[in-house]
Order: structure tokens, then sequence, then C-alpha cells
């Protein structure tokens, strides 16, 4: 595992950002050991391609790319370069495209990352997500997995849910499938759990992603 040395300058991430990546960096006793079995597979993906000096790009497929493959693509990217990795990409998308919850961009907001939308009236709006002030936005929209600018070959597919996990035996494109299941946060949706379900849901994943990437 890398040593906590290789984490970058305070200065690449929002103040409260990184406080937020050091709390869930503190937490890696908390993954049961068979996640971590599973971590390390997408783990050693990342470093095979880098050790080629090939590019790795990571494409995180749920249903909809609306909740748990978004929050897997941005804190995969922010983990990756939490630990100074150079060569890792991240994406997202879905069997079908709907929308960006919005439950899942506030729950990213409340971790510290600033998140601003182009058309917040658009049916599927885009987002400029920063994670420090001089940071190059990712931008998040809901897609098809296989929709540019998601890559169409050379990529893991990490399956987030279990309804595209079965419903994409085969992804056509990857060179690994991996599976990587979250239970879903939208089942607190509009009740007086629902911003601490997604908190967790965000916090475990974020957790899981800066674990893997730990390991590269």
């Amino acid at each position: 595992m890398n040593s906590r040395q290789q984490s970058p300058a305070s200065g690449v991430f929002f103040p409260e950002l990184l406080r937020y990546l050091c709390e869930r960096e503190r937490e890696f006793d908390s993954i049961p050991q068979e996640r971590k079995l599973q971590l390390a597979e997408i783990s050693e993906y990342i470093r095979a391609r880098l050790s080629k000096s090939e590019v790795a790009k990571l494409n995180f497929i749920c249903t909809h790319n609306s909740r748990r493959s978004h929050l897997s693509q941005l804190w995969a990217h922010i983990a990756a370069d939490y630990f100074g990795l150079v060569g890792v990409e991240t994406y997202s998308g879905g069997t079908e495209a709907t929308a960006f919850n919005p439950r899942a961009v506030a729950a990213m907001q409340r971790s510290g990352v600033r998140i601003s939308v182009e058309d917040s009236l658009a049916s599927n709006p885009r987002y400029r997500v920063h994670t420090s002030e001089s940071s190059a936005p990712q931008i998040c929209f809901s897609k098809v997995f296989n929709d540019p600018p998601n890559p169409s070959s050379g990529y893991c597919a990490v399956m987030t849910c279990s309804q595209a996990d079965d419903a994409c035996p085969l992804v056509m494109g990857c060179d690994s499938r991996i599976p990587l299941r979250y239970d879903d946060p939208k089942v607190a949706d509009d009740t007086e759990f629902e911003a601490q379900r997604y908190d967790e849901r965000s916090a475990q994943i974020c957790r899981e992603m800066l674990f893997l990437m730990s390991l590269v």
C-alpha cells in the first residue's frame, strides 16, 4: 500500500474536501475483507495498465447512471488525484440514460466538492464538478455506458448495481468486467432519512475508492 506521504499537498483540494478525504482514509479498517479483495482486483487492473505506460480507464456502470455510478466515477477520480496517480481516467454510464440525481449531487457537495449546473431546467443537465480552485472540472451527465465521451474499448467495466450487473453479462469493448455492487440510496428518497442514506453511500464509495487507489 502507498504511504500517506504520497498523497498530494493540501493545496490540491478545497480544505473541507481534504478533511473529508483524510477522515475516509482513516476508515480503511472498517472495509470487510471480502470487499477488499474485490477492490484489489480493480487495483490490479490499474497497476497492470500503468506498468505498461497505458491509460487505465474505469467505466462505472449502473442501470440509470443517476446515483451510484456517478458517485463512483467522481470518487475514483478524486482518489487517484489524492494518491498522485497519473494515467487513471474515470467514466460512468448506464444501460439507459436519465439524469444525475440532485440528491447524489447534494451529497457530493456536502463532502466539500463544489458543483455548478449549466442548465438546471434541462432534463439531463450537465454538472461541472470542481475539487479545487484551480482544478479542471469533471463534466457529469447521464449517458449510456458506451456513449461518448465514454471509451468504447480498452477499459474496465465496474458494475455498481445488481440490475445492471445481471442485465449485462457481457459488456462490449471492455477488457475486464468486475462487479462492485452498492446498495441504492434511492430507497430513502422523500423520507426523513434521505440525506443520511445518501451521505452514507457517498462515504462508503469514497472510502473504497481511496482504498483501491492506495493499493496501486
